[in-house]
């Protein structure tokens, strides 16, 4: 470690290092957000399958709320498997995750629906988002922690690749959706379809595993403990704002950094609604707009690739010009494109139309997400940054982002107009611009 500006930076590490991060932290996110996509993309069909038959508008709402409903305990996996890392490594903590995913996985793939086993069938699936969501709130923290302190100068870009592997997440489940439904029929769909891209999501997690079990420790990490066998502030606590290796990182995290709390998931809203929106959209396109299901499906793989291949570009970018004069213009474009976005869609409904939008709201997201990582991280200390990671980025998920499809389908439905979720998106981009201001004033991000 070196010392700069009166600050521990972490040296650059080996190349090989680094790309055994990225890929021990992006296969096991990939695989997660795979999942947690493929149930927002399915929900029609797996609303068919585990609730009683009756309105299909109901049906859909109530895929919807378990889609919600499991974000509720994100934070607590947060918490738990945040301060997991903390105490004991992220290494340690991602691979617990990846784990506890495969199993929620197992059991979306093969749970028998409600014809068969009744309301045993609706409880199970709502026990298998909460496993998933409980190994997804500890992921964030965990592996962005773990990927932005591999080298301090590139910490956006490496940083980055937390959310390009959510872009690549995107990407294979609107491949899947929009291949399946392309091929299958809709009893197809309903009976096995749905359940194939979740029966290849068991095969992505033993391979993120072993990836995971033979990557290095994160050098801060390392550091912190060696500190600590020594005596060093690091170690002992005796740092500003850092808790001692004994102390609680909950504690710790509630007690000194309310402030990074609520600045990391301040900038986190827009983004968050913006990427369940997209997720929306084709949803949106089939049953409001009567668009073909298969053509709404590629849509959104075109918006997966620009999240994917732009992110890190975004990084690079960030990394050399500077974080906020990147992601305040974004977050402006976004607040001042939504609604005209909107009116066009529902204007002139098209293929074409929904692809366009969805490109530009794509490019938007990729230039606000690229830097957003080590925004975030910059809001807490190396001890306390997974557990404050993993609790601020679950909340706000949970708030602003599991029930954003349901807050717009809820909107459509009150106001009758099909431009009334662009609204939300406004209000949501300049609660993050405010959130980017009082981090750059309070915790000298820039």
């Amino acid at each position: 470690m070196t010392e700069v500006a009166g600050r521990q930076t972490q040296s650059a590490p080996p190349r090989t290092s680094a790309r055994r991060a990225i890929a021990a932290a992006t296969i096991g996110n990939a695989l997660e957000w795979f999942d947690l996509a493929l149930y927002a993309l399915l929900a029609s069909y797996i609303g068919k399958t585990f609730f009683p038959a009756g309105d299909p508008g109901i049906q859909l709402v109530q895929t919807y709320a378990v889609f919600g409903i499991t974000y509720l305990i994100r934070p607590i996996g947060g918490l738990l498997i945040g301060a997991y890392a903390d105490r004991h490594g992220r290494k340690k903590a991602l691979m617990l995750s990846i784990r506890l995913m495969v199993v929620g996985t197992l059991m979306m793939a093969f749970m028998p629906g409600y014809a068969a086993l009744g309301v045993v069938a609706p409880l199970g699936i709502i026990l298998a988002r909460l496993i998933q969501g409980f190994a997804a709130g500890g992921e964030f923290g965990a592996a962005t922690s773990f990927l932005v302190e591999r080298n301090e100068r590139r910490k956006s870009f490496l940083g980055s690749f937390q959310f390009a592997s959510q872009g690549l997440s995107t990407l294979m489940a609107a491949g899947f959706a929009a291949g399946l439904t392309a091929v299958l029929s809709e009893e197809q769909m309903t009976s096995w379809g749905w359940r194939v891209p979740f029966v290849f999501g068991l095969l992505i997690g033993p391979v993120g595993y072993f990836v995971r079990r033979y990557v290095d420790e994160s050098p801060a990490i390392t550091a912190a403990t060696e500190g600590a066998g020594t005596g060093t502030a690091e170690g002992t606590g005796a740092a500003k704002g850092t808790a001692g290796p004994e102390a609680s990182p909950i504690r710790t995290v509630f007690r000194d950094h309310w402030g990074g709390l609520l600045i990391a998931g301040g900038v986190l809203i827009v983004s968050t609604a913006l990427n369940f929106v997209l997720q929306y959209l084709p949803t949106f396109g089939i049953k409001e707009l009567g668009l073909d299901e298969s053509l709404s499906f590629v849509a959104l793989f075109v918006a997966g690739a620009i999240l994917t291949l732009g992110t890190p570009v975004v990084g690079l970018l960030a990394d050399r010009f500077g974080r906020l004069r990147i992601m305040v213009p974004a977050a402006l474009l976004i607040a001042a494109s939504a609604v005209p976005l909107f009116i066009w869609l529902t204007r002139a409904p098209s293929f074409l139309t929904l692809v366009l939008c969805m490109t530009i709201l794509g490019l938007l997201k990729a230039a606000y997400f690229g830097a957003l990582p080590s925004v975030m991280s910059d809001a807490f200390p190396v001890r306390a940054r997974a557990t404050g990671l993993s609790f601020s980025y679950n909340t706000t998920v949970a708030v602003f982002g599991g029930f954003t499809p349901t807050i717009a389908a809820a909107l459509v439905t009150a106001t009758g107009s099909q431009v009334s979720p662009s609204y939300y998106l406004v209000a949501v981009a300049l609660l993050s611009i405010a959130a980017l201001a009082a981090g750059a004033r309070f915790r000298g991000i820039r």
